[in-house]
């Protein structure tokens, strides 16, 4: 799964077909009951998870997730959709009462600019890239924007490359702490040279920045690679962690997929008193409308924990 690429939605079709389609996209409301219950954690799937039952309209597969149980969405492209569509997201998660989780700072390749190397363009691109999230989150009602620092710079001592990050985080908390507004710095495992990698190193950067509007997003995968150990890194950072995100290992894909046990991290978190997402940043196992549904019925395994 590429965790930067989006849906580009084209509309086609004439006469009565349009005059068909666009009165009921208008007047749809949500069922009074879902025809799932609805989960003990806040699950949030993404784009492209429930193509097979909702067909590639991303706010139509939103409708299909709304009626299996789910209450949050993330997308980590938001910032480069239409400004119309963007529009049309937010006002289907407004009917439908649902959340919107995190979308990506640079909605593009930007994350590959390093914030750890200080250059002044790095920084003035990412200060202009949060104010314009401003804008998007608006729309959509997010509250959560995921941020990458970039690359090692090895030439830099580490220190060096850490106080760079933390200077420019500070810039982009000035920008949304007005609104409200969390940028979740995200450690990841995807490639050695990232500089951001465990738990602990975001930890310390957040409290560095001293901010509300800038905090920890956990992803498990990604920490169970670098790092294991996760009930209790999470302990250790619990008070900046804002957000988190899931994906069994290895395969990345859904809970019971892979070495993780889920049902345990998820009942820790919940007994913990979090109430906010759980982004489901990973693929299916399975393919078609059956991969989705094994997907769904995943989810209520893990989430069977006991209150």
């Amino acid at each position: 799964m590429n965790r930067r690429n989006f849906l580009s939605r084209t509309v086609a079709g004439a006469g009565a077909a349009l005059a068909v389609a666009q009165p009921w996209a208008e007047t749809w409301s949500a069922p009074a009951t879902p025809t799932g219950k609805p989960f003990q954690l806040n699950y949030a799937p993404h784009d492209g998870m429930f193509k097979n039952h909702g067909g590639a309209d991303f706010v139509d597969q939103i409708r299909f997730m709304a009626d299996q149980g789910f209450k949050a969405i993330e997308d980590n492209g938001m910032l480069g959709r239409p400004v119309s569509e963007q529009e049309r997201i937010g006002k289907t998660l407004s009917q439908l009462g649902m959340t919107m989780g995190v979308f990506v700072v640079d909605g593009g390749d930007n994350w590959k600019i390093s914030l750890t190397t200080g250059k002044q363009d790095f920084k003035d691109t990412f200060v202009k890239t949060c104010k314009a999230c401003v804008d998007v989150a608006k729309r959509v009602n997010a509250k959560w924007m995921t941020v990458v620092p970039g690359y090692f710079e090895h030439h830099l001592p580490l220190d060096v490359q850490t106080a760079n990050v933390i200077d420019a985080l500070r810039r982009g908390a000035e920008i949304f702490e007005p609104h409200g507004l969390t940028m979740v710095l995200e450690p990841l495992s995807d490639n050695p040279d990232l500089f951001l990698r465990h738990s602990y190193q975001t930890y310390m950067i957040c409290k560095a920045v001293k901010s509300p509007s800038c905090k920890i997003l956990y992803d498990c995968y990604h920490m169970q690679r670098n790092e294991g150990n996760i009930i209790a890194n999470i302990d250790l950072c619990w008070d900046e962690i804002a957000y988190f995100q899931i994906g069994d290992n290895p395969g990345r894909n859904e809970p019971g997929t892979g070495e993780m046990n889920y049902k345990n991290i998820f009942k820790h978190i919940h007994t913990k008193g979090y109430s906010g997402v759980m982004g489901m940043e990973h693929g299916n196992a399975g393919a078609g409308k059956e991969g989705e549904l094994a997907l769904i019925q995943a989810y209520r395994e893990a989430d069977s924990f006991s209150r």
